[in-house]
């Protein structure tokens, strides 16, 4: 290891003492009415090779600046700016400092559009798009697209292939300007290459409908529009592979993509035993990527981008397949659809401890659970996009899904008082098998009237979703103490849900000044039925059947909820600022029944005011601040609401409350993000703050056996704050060799209202966590990347009714690419996690080793690969959750280390202009 950094050492200043610096500055003007020109691209290149130096754009006062370091000693300055003519001038480096002065651009007779793809400029800003020109940023060969993003100004892509851009998360992936494979970007990310895209596009997120009218995006999210290559529209490539390794453990995947010009179609499918729904880190990452999104719900399962995993915990055997069309049918209907399969294994041992805190006393509960689970889930998505003319647009997104969830699980827990003398005991075991259809299906209508920037548009959407299910329990639950008891229950339920959802909106846009400023007129209606029968049958000892109908446990509920919303707002849009400001009154219905007790039932209305304003101000080309503010009426869950007993659980028995009231949330935003091209580092902060009236909370009384009895009341007082920044930089420390520092640092402050056995209660909670990372890399030999991140955090409580409590951990990411010697690569991926705070038992710490060693054959078309998972053999999930009343330690089942030796391979008929290579396959 000694000798291996001396030797990096030793190339690094051989390769730094052969530069020089330079610094070129000048400022842009408009050749006809001498104003300064700004936002336009100056970029510095080779002579011999027009290999990229360096680039930025200009300020406001049109004046540039590029320096950096360079063993060259001639370059070319290019300035590239839409609707104008391009400028270039030959440059000597010789002299350290050079100023160009003013430097006037004619405006160019072409369109915009023919002198936006002509241009060779790294980054183009046009209105509210920003473009990157592929070509200029040198990344690995055989770079992903995921390769590519983590080289663009501004662009962060994390271990999970999650991508920011200038802190704002990115949720579309599109490929000339269509979905490829839904909403998981991490499939366009890590199967498509570098080499047949052209462009990379950064906008805010919008629908379909509102890029047709012109509306604001979303400003809280991107979307990355990949345009490919005319040359490489037209032709088959793709990625198969497989590997297997010890512990039986295995994974294989395959990709296959046909263009050709606005036809589409991808196939893939995979599948692995290493707790990858979307595989895993090394050669198969580069695949299919891991997940954008997860929840879990109460009874353990979970969803992954959407797609059902069983009870997610332990070990997880998985397998997907799918599909994905996109095409265009007279130039007028844009279609896509696309097919999804997933299906796992999971199976789980895992135990828990809390401390449960009360006013004046605290009680102990133990649990140790086991489980096994099987999942199959369909999805059919589709999309028609009809464009009758230029200003008519019809809109129809009709989904499909059905899942079946099989599972078991057994429980057993027990609750100690403070002397740890048993107070209750329980176990359960059960059998759940559910099935669930789902269709869901949008259809939207825009119209835009005359040349002001009017329209009409009106959007309607159905749903319908049924949930069946049967359960098996046995349970035995047991009550110590001067009246002590015991319960046992044998039962079969039997479970139909049914929920229909209705909504309707429209909106009619006036302008009152053309194009700038217009008065919105808004309606939106929903209307949502549930029906949710529940059987539940004793076993009959006589008969041994479950034939005995608990009415107790049984329901027969019938909810609805009906919603209408007027709105009017003002929009306001300039060239460098945006705003849009209403008001709105909501009226709100809540029905609820029960068919097995007729008095069970709730039937409120409520009226509110509702209202929103939010902007924004371009202060500069890179940089812009926005804001917003609203008030949104919340009503309390019909379920919190039924004035019903719930006994199925024993040890936790929940009563709705029909007087509950509606919440007010009000939520304030103020965000800030600024990118410097030159010195390529940017800056973004935010700050949020939300206060929230008549907050529904949870009311729980613990008796002196530690069965909790919860039921639901308003509060006041609950808020919160949190907000976050960050900043980096590149250094350049020659043409080769660059050095990316970043910082941030994450808050959370609240305030929470809560009941502890009665007594109402506010709790303080305040979180932070800085962060550094830092990335070296050297242009196709290696590049390493650390974080580090310290969390702390504080609960402190009114009247000192509970202790404060302190929190702490650390983590501790390094991420190392090496590319020599020639064919090679091998990356490493090192974590440390400790936890100080976590109780005896339980593990604190742990380092997390993976390493992938490749080695590329056949014309790199092949790969070997071999992975070794957890290297250290230390990984661990134990983990430490706290709340008001609570702390809590868990660990569970996790996956173990293991070897692994794959194999993958590429192939690729991609032609020239359209051309397939007459079908034979070739290797680039």
């Amino acid at each position: 290891m000694k000798h291996l950094l001396s030797f990096f050492l030793i190339i690094f200043i051989s390769a730094h003492s052969f530069s020089q610096n330079f610094k070129v500055s000048g400022t842009l003007i408009d050749a006809e009415t001498q104003n300064p020109l700004e936002a336009a691209t100056v970029f510095m290149e080779t002579l011999r090779d027009s290999t990229l130096i360096t680039y930025t754009i200009t300020d406001r006062n049109g004046k540039f600046v590029l320096e950096g370091n360079t063993s060259v000693k001639k370059a070319r300055v290019n300035i590239s700016f839409v609707g104008y003519e391009s400028f270039q001038r030959e440059v000597d480096l010789n002299t350290a400092v050079k100023d160009m002065e003013k430097i006037p651009l004619a405006f160019s007779i072409a369109s915009l559009d023919e002198v936006v793809v002509r241009s060779r400029a790294p980054v183009t800003v046009k209105k509210d798009t920003l473009e990157f020109n592929v070509a200029s940023f040198k990344t690995k060969k055989d770079a992903t697209i995921e390769d590519l993003l983590k080289e663009l100004p501004g662009v962060e892509v994390d271990a999970d292939g999650k991508i920011k851009v200038n802190g704002k998360d990115v949720s579309n992936i599109l490929v000339n300007g269509k979905p490829f494979f839904g909403n998981d970007p991490t499939i366009a990310t890590r199967n498509l290459t570098k080499e047949i895209i052209e462009k990379v596009q950064v906008v805010d997120t919008k629908t379909k409908s509102e890029a047709f009218t012109g509306e604001e995006g979303d400003k809280e999210s991107k979307t990355i529009n990949l345009t490919i290559k005319e040359e490489n529209n037209k032709g088959i490539f793709g990625r198969v592979a497989a590997g297997g390794g010890t512990d039986e453990r295995f994974e294989y995947a395959g990709l296959f993509n046909y263009f050709n010009n606005d036809t589409r179609l991808s196939v893939l499918g995979g599948g692995n035993n290493i707790n990858s729904p979307g595989f895993s880190f090394g050669e198969i990452q580069k695949m299919f990527g891991n997940a954008n999104s997860m929840s879990m719900s109460s009874s353990g399962a979970f969803m992954i981008d959407g797609r059902s995993f069983g009870y997610g915990e332990g070990i997880v055997n998985s397998r997907i397949a799918g599909a994905n069309y996109a095409d265009a049918i007279k130039e007028k209907t844009d279609i896509s659809a696309d097919y999804f399969y997933s299906g796992s294994n999971s199976n789980s041992d895992s135990k828990t401890q809390r401390e449960n805190i009360l006013p004046d006393r605290r009680y102990f509960t133990e649990s140790n659970n086991t489980s096994n689970s099987e999942t199959d889930s369909h999805a059919v998505n589709m999309g028609f996009d009809i464009k009758v003319d230029s200003t008519f647009l019809i809109n129809i997104k009709p989904n499909i899904s059905y899942t079946q969830l099989k599972g078991t699980r057994y429980n057993e827990s027990s609750s100690l008082d403070e002397d740890r003398t048993l107070t209750n005991t329980a176990l359960s075991e059960s059998f759940n098998e559910t099935n669930s259809r789902k269709f869901k299906n949008q259809l939207d209508v825009t119209k835009k009237y005359g040349d002001a920037g009017g329209f009409l548009k009106v959007s309607f959407t159905n749903e319908w979703n049924t949930i069946t299910g049967d359960n098996y329990l046995y349970s035995e639950t047991n009550i110590f103490g001067e009246m002590p008891s015991e319960e046992i229950r044998n039962q079969h339920t039997d479970s139909d849900n049914k929920e229909t959802k209705y909504g309707a909106s429209a909106t009619y846009r006036l302008p009152l000044l053309s194009k700038k400023l217009f008065l919105d007129l808004k309606y939106h209606y929903d209307n949502k039925q549930n029906l949710n029968d529940k059987s539940v049958y004793d076993f009959d000892e006589i008969s041994q059947a479950f034939s005995s109908f608990n009415t107790t446990l049984s329901t027969d509920y019938t909810f609805n909820n009906i919603r209408s919303i007027p709105y009017a707002s003002i929009v306001l849009k300039t060239e460098k600022s945006s705003l849009d400001a209403g008001v709105g009154y909501v009226f709100q219905e809540l029905e609820g029944k029960d068919g097995l007790r007729p008095g069970l039932k709730v039937d409120s209305r409520f009226e509110a005011l509702q209202m929103y304003a939010r902007g924004n101000l371009k202060l500069s080309a890179t940089g812009q601040i926005y804001s917003g503010y609203t008030l949104r009426n919340e009503a309390p869950q019909i379920e919190q609401m039924l004035p019903n007993t719930d006994v199925s659980d024993p040890l936790n028995i929940v009563t709705g409350n029909p007087d509950l009231n509606p919440s007010n949330r009000h939520y304030i935003y103020l965000n800030y993000n600024n990118y410097d091209f030159q010195k390529g580092g940017g800056f973004y902060a935010y700050i949020n703050a939300e206060v929230v009236e008549d907050a529904v909370v949870p009311k729980t009384i613990v008796d002196e056996n530690n069965i909790r009895n919860t039921t639901y009341a308003n509060v006041k007082g609950k808020y919160s704050f949190y907000g976050g920044m960050s900043m980096g930089r590149k250094y350049k420390l020659d043409s080769l060799v660059s050095l990316s520092p970043r910082i941030g640092m994450w808050n959370n402050y609240s305030q929470d209202i809560n009941f502890n056995n009665g007594v109402e209660y506010k709790s303080k909670n305040f979180s932070v966590s800085p962060n550094v990372n830092l990335t070296l890399a050297w242009q196709k030999l290696f590049d390493i990347r650390a974080s580090y991140t310290l969390d702390i955090g504080k609960n402190s409580f009114e009247d000192n009714i509970f202790e404060d409590r302190n929190f702490l951990s650390h983590s501790l990411n390094i991420r190392t690419s090496l590319f020599v010697p020639k064919n090679f690569e091998w990356r490493n991926d090192i974590d440390y996690n400790y936890h100080p705070d976590i109780s005896d038992g339980f593990q604190k710490s742990a380092w997390f080793w993976n390493t992938t060693l490749s080695y590329s054959l056949l014309k790199d078309n092949g790969t070997v690969t071999l992975k070794v998972y957890d290297l250290l053999n230390q990984n661990t999930n134990a983990s430490r959750y706290s709340s008001e009343n609570y702390i809590q330690d868990s660990q569970s089942t996790v996956l173990e280390q293991y070897f692994m030796l794959g194999f993958s391979y590429k192939f690729n008929t991609l032609g020239s202009k359209g051309e397939t290579g007459r079908g034979a396959i070739y290797f680039d």
